[in-house]
């Protein structure tokens, strides 16, 4: 049976990011075929586009606080399969991550919250230090009872597992920043079980090699273990590079994991696992990274993530507009020769891409890098921390002691270099290829780490990604950016330093431009329909690098009703959008149900599918009530009715 649940704000509107395409969504469904009109690329048969986000399946008390990056993972997949005719028939698949959360959620109905509090919660500077340590204490609380006799699931993982998916070594994994990546299976979704760096659960015991896994031991090893939602995998060497952010100095951890399948040599390639990254004084909200062949980019920007902050009387996350962005570039192996660049302060959440740039070593003939090169989508506030649990951004204090002028609200795709000639640490370009609204990047897999010439990303033609209070950010706009045209053009006619763009012009100003080779290219959707993060699918053949595809989920909101509700019957489509001029659909697959506005996907290849690890056995969905663990079966004693009885009341309390 499908529900939607619609949680109320305190001043009784919907909450923005519970309304809706927002509002989750808890039927799931296995491998449906879908019908289509337009044409199928033939390089897509037998490879699946996924995405992940969360959809939180404890919905029911709808005054509670929520925030668009909560609630459970939930893997929304098109799969286009090869027929016997010579076909290609895509099929919808959309699955719940089985989490130790979700499962302890599932057998646990007198829960009437999330086990983990909100990020809104902890964000908001309303609320109360008794309530945030009430919350975070009621999470605690629920572990230590999952790993108590009548638990039908034990939750040695916090993690939602809602934010990322990517494809290393014979796996699909599903990531968030609090804990470890989760292994799925392709093309179906079901979850196989979390990857500690040696081998995911639920694989034969063969699968695992030696060495550290994340975390390593000791009491607080957990909170080494959280990862990265954004791991990079070399499209070369195939490593898999990741840092783990933490509320304990040194705050970061960096791990290197090889590509170990089918490997030809008996020696296992080398592994760097939970390295100290030196230099961060802090607890950070770090979501991202940059990372090229050669080096690493690791950022300390004033946007703290620490539960100090409540001793200070601060919110757990807090922005300091007076602070400093701290970039610390290291060679990729070897994170303690750490540089710190610094430069005003900023938010990042999504690095673009990041590409060395080299000379010829007259004395060695061997390469040298003399800088590093990324582009991120900057932000110069955390609004969107905040709007996105509907919560009022606190005004900013501005140091009296400050030096460069405040910026305007902004998130532009922002490029950075960094120079490793001399001794000197100095960005030598800071500067906005363009100043349109632009988050959510992705760019053609195996041009990563190299000087790739095109960035695909999503804007708002008349907003921006720091939405007003009571209202959310849609996706109206698919952007394609020539990022090494625009580099070109920066570099002859410098921008004001920092603040200034290359290209001024606004969204409408560029679809109306008739510039055959205009380095920025807008798909704009139609009036009332609505995108999602783009993925790009090469063609096998092409002639440039940006000859292909983007693949997209796009919701019409003429299906919402007179009060914005999303009804049962309201369906998502996957649209196919020519990416050299933006402007074609060649094909809109028309899903048997709708997909949430969610967070991020990827594109898994036909071989990437075909060639993953074997697998012993699946997570399950929880047996029926009353098969707890055996012992309360096998050994039914006054005692053990009591603390049930015990145990029973407990959760109606902290429900």
């Amino acid at each position: 049976m499908t529900f939607v649940n619609e949680k109320q704000s305190r001043s009784g509107k919907p909450h923005p990011y519970l309304h809706g395409n927002f509002a989750p969504i808890h039927r799931v469904q296995p491998l449906t075929p879908c019908s289509y009109t337009g044409v199928i690329p033939e390089e897509l048969a037998g490879g699946e586009y996924v995405r992940n986000g969360g959809n939180p399946v404890t919905n029911e008390d709808l005054g509670r606080d929520a925030h668009w990056f909560d609630g459970d993972g939930m893997l929304s997949g098109v799969a286009f399969r090869r027929q016997t005719d010579g076909s290609i028939q895509p099929e919808f698949v959309n699955q719940y991550i089985l989490t130790d959360a979700y499962l302890s959620t599932l057998t646990t109905p007198s829960l009437r919250l999330p086990i983990l509090p909100s990020i809104a919660t902890l964000v908001n500077p309303a609320s109360s230090l008794f309530l945030i340590i009430l919350r975070i204490l009621r999470t605690i609380f629920l572990v230590v009872l999952s790993n108590l006799p009548g638990s039908q699931q034990v939750i040695k993982k916090i993690s939602v597992a809602n934010t990322g998916v990517l494809y290393h070594d014979g796996r699909a994994l599903a990531t968030c920043e609090s804990g470890p990546p989760i292994r799925v299976s392709l093309p179906g979704l079901e979850t196989v079980g979390w990857f500690d760096g040696r081998r995911a659960e639920g694989e034969l015991a063969t699968e695992e090699v030696s060495g550290d896994t994340f975390g390593g031991e000791g009491v607080l090893s957990f909170m080494k273990e959280w990862t990265t939602a954004h791991p990079r995998v070399d499209p070369i060497t195939n490593e898999l590079i990741l840092f783990h952010s933490t509320f304990i100095a040194p705050f970061v951890h960096y791990s290197i994991i090889p590509c170990t399948q089918n490997r030809s040599s008996i020696i296992q390639p080398p592994r760097l696992v939970n390295a100290a990254v030196p230099g961060i004084k802090s607890a950070k909200m770090m979501h991202d990274f940059g990372v090229s062949f050669t080096h690493t980019i690791i950022m300390d920007l004033p946007l703290s993530l620490d539960p100090r902050n409540l001793a200070r009387n601060l919110p757990a996350v807090s922005y300091d507009p007076s602070g400093r962005s701290r970039f610390g570039v290291f060679p990729r192996w070897n994170p303690q020769a750490i540089r710190w660049f610094e430069t005003n302060p900023c938010c990042i959440f999504h690095t673009a891409n990041t590409w060395d740039e080299t000379i010829t070593n007259s004395v060695t003939n061997q390469p040298e890098t003399i800088a590093v090169n990324m582009l991120a989508c900057r932000l110069t506030s955390a609004s969107l921390v905040f709007s996105a649990g509907d919560i009022a951004a606190p005004i900013p204090k501005i140091s009296s002691s400050i030096t460069y002028p405040v910026e305007e609200e902004q998130c532009r795709l922002y490029y950075y270099r960094f120079s490793l000639s001399g001794t000197e640490n100095t960005i030598t370009h800071q500067l906005a290829l363009t100043a349109i609204p632009f988050e959510f990047p992705s760019l053609r897999d195996d041009k990563s780490m190299s000087a790739a010439r095109y960035i695909y990303g999503c804007s708002v033609s008349d907003s921006s990604f720091g939405a007003a209070l009571g209202r959310a950010v849609k996706i109206d706009s698919l952007v394609k950016v020539d990022a090494a045209a625009l580099i070109q053009r920066g570099n002859q006619c410098p921008p004001t330093p920092i603040s200034g763009c290359v290209d001024n012009r606004s969204v409408s100003e560029i679809l109306a431009s008739e510039d055959l080779i205009d380095p920025i290219k807008i798909f704009k959707l139609p009036q009332g329909f609505y995108a999602q993060e783009s993925r790009f699918v090469a063609r096998e053949m092409g002639t440039s690098e940006d000859d292909g595809w983007i693949l997209s989920y796009i919701f019409d909101e003429s299906q919402l009703d007179e009060s914005g509700n999303a009804p049962l019957a309201a369906k998502s489509e996957l649209w196919i959008i020519d990416a050299r001029e933006m402007k074609e659909v060649v094909c809109r697959i028309k899903l048997p149900q709708r997909v949430p506005y969610g967070l991020h996907g990827n594109w898994f290849r036909e071989e990437e599918i075909l060639n993953q690890r074997p697998v012993e056995s699946i997570r399950c969905l929880p047996t029926p009530k009353g098969k707890v663990l055996g012992e309360v079966e096998e050994h039914p004693s006054v005692w053990m009715d009591i603390w049930m009885g015990a145990r029973k009341w407990l959760l109606d309390v902290v429900g």
